[in-house]
Parts: C-alpha cells; structure tokens; sequence
C-alpha cells in the first residue's frame, strides 16, 4: 500500500518529510498524521497506527522528533 489515504504522503516520501521540518510542524499544528491524516499526532507528526508500522530506519529519524532533537 502506497498511501493510508490519498490526502497523505505516499510511505516512500516518510523519511524526506521528517527531515523537513515544516511538513513536521505543519501536521503537528493541523493535528493531521503525515501518513494518513488520522488525528491526535505525535510530535513527529504520526498517528499511532503509522507509528506503530514503521521500519527500523524510520523508526531512528522519529525517536529524534520524538526526544526533541529533530531531523
């Protein structure tokens, strides 16, 4: 599955978006996960369902959102 919604990124966009953080503090601000577009985010600007389906390598780039550093 390419997309969780047509709204969202598509899931080979994921990491180039969390380095960018305005797409970051965008769905943080809109509460609008980055994947899906489902509310309540979390400060990587995921909802816990795409959180929870994230590669390894995806994983490390949100744990930097997640402890404050960033990208």
């Amino acid at each position: 599955m390419d997309r969780a919604n047509s709204e969202g990124l598509p899931r080979n966009q994921l990491l180039w978006a969390l380095s960018q953080p305005r797409f970051v503090l965008r769905a943080r601000k809109m509460d609008a996960c980055l994947l899906c577009c489902a509310h309540r985010v979390n400060e990587a600007g995921l909802c816990e369902s795409c959180h929870a389906s994230l590669s390894d390598e995806e994983m490390r780039v949100v744990e930097r959102w997640l402890i404050g550093i960033g990208p």
